[in-house]
């Protein structure tokens, strides 16, 4: 079983109920399949280091990771040098979701790569296990609709960019289902 771990540059510390979450990974013997940037994907590299855990594979464009913690396996994805930003790590983060099992993320409700690795991970009929930083609490996405459900509460820049994503191609496409954020789960 792969989990494709990720969440926004802009979280700088992950709440005790998170890290709880990547302890359980740890326990069940889960391959994770995280990042190289700051943010979400370094704490999350801590926290595996922390843990001495050795199961963890970090995704890095052209294989050069920014960061890699623990001193892991690099899995090298191609991305076009003349990229820049969001466009240039974006082929990575699919890959990610391409190549998980599910996903968990962790989401403040405004980063346009957490809130594109979930479109993308439900369009390949994947899960996820979302930790949404403005109500703590986890929720489970297994559709568009649910996502959609989550940005018409963060408000009309996060259902923006959610409409971009989906207009631009930079998540991919595919069909709705029914139209709620989900339960939060304990």
């Amino acid at each position: 079983m792969k989990v494709f771990v990720a969440g926004p540059r802009a979280i700088t510390s992950l709440n005790p109920v998170v890290t709880a979450r990547i302890a359980g990974l740890c326990a069940n013997d889960i391959t994770v399949l995280v990042g190289d940037a700051s943010g979400v994907d370094s704490l999350v590299q801590q926290c595996f280091a922390d843990l001495n855990y050795r199961n963890v594979i970090v995704y890095a464009s052209n294989g050069r990771a920014r960061n890699n913690i623990g001193n892991w396996k690099v899995q090298s994805v191609p991305a076009d040098m003349k990229k820049k930003g969001f466009d240039f790590y974006a082929l990575k983060d699919l890959k990610m979701a391409e190549d998980a099992d599910y996903g968990f993320m962790i989401w403040n409700g405004k980063s346009r790569g957490t809130l594109s690795n979930m479109v993308n991970l439900v369009g390949f009929n994947k899960e996820v296990l979302l930790y949404f930083t403005p109500h703590k609490k986890f929720y489970y996405i297994n559709c568009l609709d649910r996502i959609q459900g989550l940005t018409d509460i963060c408000g009309v820049d996060t259902r923006h960019l959610l409409a971009s994503l989906l207009s631009s191609g930079s998540a991919m496409q595919y069909e709705q289902t029914s139209l709620d954020m989900g339960t939060p789960i304990a």
